[in-house]
């Protein structure tokens, strides 16, 4: 889904901004979809300049290689000075090899712990991280993977019984639930970050 024309939203938050959030979405789930949406609102609180990516993702096979499109599109919109973040859901996780690289503290939302790479990049990122997933996610979630990375200091929310959309099948009501658990580790790592 895309808003037609759209290729980037900023937002502002009230006072002097503490740097820049690029937020980079998933394949389907776009940058105004409940995750991205209240992390946007979580990093504004905090005081950041945010920064959404639209985009249309190229297919699942071909010739493309996903790694260099997403660290491209990630590399457009990055700041030309002050600190940097980096808010990626799904897809958009396969950043992290370039979050590592540059030492870009991190939000990610459901990432491809199913890509060694990602994990790679992930464990060797120096910067603060946080990783958010469900044990539901057959497509992307590993838990023992993320076992591994929080005993590597990245902050994990691993929520049972969420999908790769972050919700309970069938179950609105926890699945509201969930998003606010998300949204509340989102807010605690934002303020650990600032400190």
């Amino acid at each position: 889904m895309r808003i037609p024309g759209v290729e980037l939203t900023s937002f502002g938050p009230a006072g002097e901004p503490v740097g820049t959030a690029v937020v980079l979405p998933g394949r389907a789930y776009p940058p105004v979809a409940p995750l991205l949406w209240f992390a946007t609102q979580e990093l504004l609180r905090h005081r950041w300049r945010v920064q959404h990516v639209w985009w249309d993702a190229p297919g699942e096979h071909g010739d493309i290689d996903h790694y260099d499109w997403v660290a491209d599109q990630l590399l457009q919109h990055l700041p030309d000075s002050g600190p940097a973040l980096v808010v990626a859901k799904s897809l958009g996780t396969l950043a992290a090899p370039l979050a590592a690289q540059r030492g870009y503290p991190a939000i990610w939302l459901t990432p491809i712990l199913t890509e060694p790479r990602v994990v790679e990049a992930l464990a060797r990122n120096p910067a603060r991280q946080l990783l958010v997933g469900g044990t539901a996610d057959t497509h992307s979630w590993r838990s023992d993977a993320a076992r591994e990375l929080a005993g590597q200091d990245c902050a994990v929310l691993e929520i049972p019984d969420a999908d790769h959309a972050m919700q309970a099948a069938g179950d609105p009501v926890r699945s509201a639930e969930m998003l606010v658990e998300v949204t509340r580790a989102m807010d605690d790592w934002l303020s650990t970050l600032a400190g």
